[in-house]
């Protein structure tokens, strides 16, 4: 059955957990529209380091959201392309847009008392720098980078710690990504897990992963964080 582009696909919420006071979202393909900007970036490295011919961009698309260094040892390429790549997606940054509808639903969460967080494969400085950027970083409560933990996803560190700062149980959170690595990292840490498919990547891999929540637009998310009641 077909279903509209705002529709939310909900499974049985899993026992013992209780109203969303945080949510823990995925950076790229999820926040912000990096694409572009990462496969010029991407070809640029591999360009200075490799040599000539084509760079692999969609097999280093598949493994997004990964660390950069844990994705170059997975496709067998030089540790020294991180380098060129950080240094130019440094440079072209401001080419980065949010999501449409982004700005508003974080707005609208914030508003409603609802603490976020950053846990991307990204360092921490660059995806604060980017945030900042893009004038939504005073949004969330914390960034944090995969060179911030000791384990980055798929493992649950970098979820644990998000919650562990806001001072929020995973039982009351949500992980939001858009990468099968996102789901691990929010399950194993024991959040709400929801996928999202606005960034136009391999949907059906990732509900084959079971998400508990689907989102198919940022606003979807609302319908599952009321206002937070003051204790």
């Amino acid at each position: 059955m077909s279903q509209s582009p705002s529709s939310v696909d909900v499974s049985p919420p899993a026992a013992g957990r209780g109203p969303v006071r945080a949510v823990v979202f995925d950076l790229d393909g999820v926040v912000v529209d990096s694409s572009a900007v990462m496969r010029e970036a991407f070809s640029i490295a591999y360009a200075e380091v490799v040599g000539d011919g084509p760079a692999p961009f969609e097999e280093y698309n598949r493994h997004m959201g990964r660390y950069f260094p844990d994705i170059m040892r997975l496709m067998g390429l030089p540790l020294e392309m991180e380098e060129p790549f950080v240094r130019e997606s440094y440079r072209m940054a401001h080419l980065v847009p949010l999501f449409p509808g982004v700005r508003e639903t974080l707005e609208t969460l914030r508003s409603r008392g609802v603490r976020m967080a950053i846990a991307t494969g990204k360092s921490g400085p660059r995806a604060r720098s980017l945030l900042d950027t893009l004038g939504v970083l005073g949004l969330f409560d914390r960034v944090i980078g995969s060179d911030e933990v000791p384990r980055p996803k798929p493992a649950p560190d970098i979820v644990l710690q998000a919650l562990g700062h806001l001072g929020v149980a995973p039982g009351q959170a949500m992980m939001v990504g858009d990468a099968v690595i996102d789901l691990l990292s929010g399950r194993d840490a024991g959040a709400t897990t929801v996928a999202t498919t606005w960034h136009g990547g391999d949907v059906t891999a990732l509900l084959a992963a079971g998400p508990d929540l689907v989102a198919h637009a940022p606003n979807d998310l609302l319908a599952h964080c009321p206002a937070v009641l003051v204790r």
